[in-house]
């Protein structure tokens, strides 16, 4: 007997591109650890309307309760809303789930400049929690695998107000 190694063949996970122009959240960094540090969020736009004046967090666990098929886990049960009323999100939603970037000052990003200009001159108290009033309008390069989406902001278009 011929003893061959294993060949293993990975199927490659399907990952597309995809440039878009959307709104983004702005928010204080968590803690407000990192000076120069700006938490900008993406969110499901079914999704919005549950977050807003909700801090970051309080939004990641209703993002998880639209999306998990156990809504009888701790995560879900003091969110403070119905979950019967949640939206369940359609397919080719973009993005698939709330996601989020910290930035720093160095980001290579056309536009930060903007974005920082506007980051500095908000009360700071105004960025603990996601507003309508805080939101920016991007250029976006998602990337979009079998499990889960990425995304990288590309360019700040405009900021607040629009």
């Amino acid at each position: 007997m011929i003893n061959r190694p294993a060949l293993v063949i990975l199927a490659a996970a399907a990952v597309t591109t995809v440039q878009l122009e959307d709104y983004l959240f702005i928010l204080n960094p968590p803690l407000h650890r990192v000076n120069g540090s700006i938490h900008v969020v993406w969110i499901p736009q079914p999704l919005q309307k549950y977050c807003l004046g909700k801090t970051v967090e309080q939004c990641t666990n209703i993002d998880y309760c639209v999306r998990t098929t156990d809504q009888n886990v701790a995560t879900c049960r003091n969110l403070g809303i119905d979950l019967s009323r949640l939206p369940k999100y359609p397919a080719g939603m973009r993005p698939r789930r709330l996601l989020s970037i910290i930035y720093f000052q160095v980001a290579p990003i056309q536009g930060f400049d903007k974005l920082q200009k506007f980051f500095d001159s908000a009360p700071k108290n105004s960025l603990d929690r996601l507003s309508t009033s805080a939101r920016i309008k991007a250029r976006i390069k998602l990337t979009r695998s079998a499990d889960d989406d990425d995304f990288d902001l590309l360019e700040v278009l405009a900021v607040p107000p629009f």
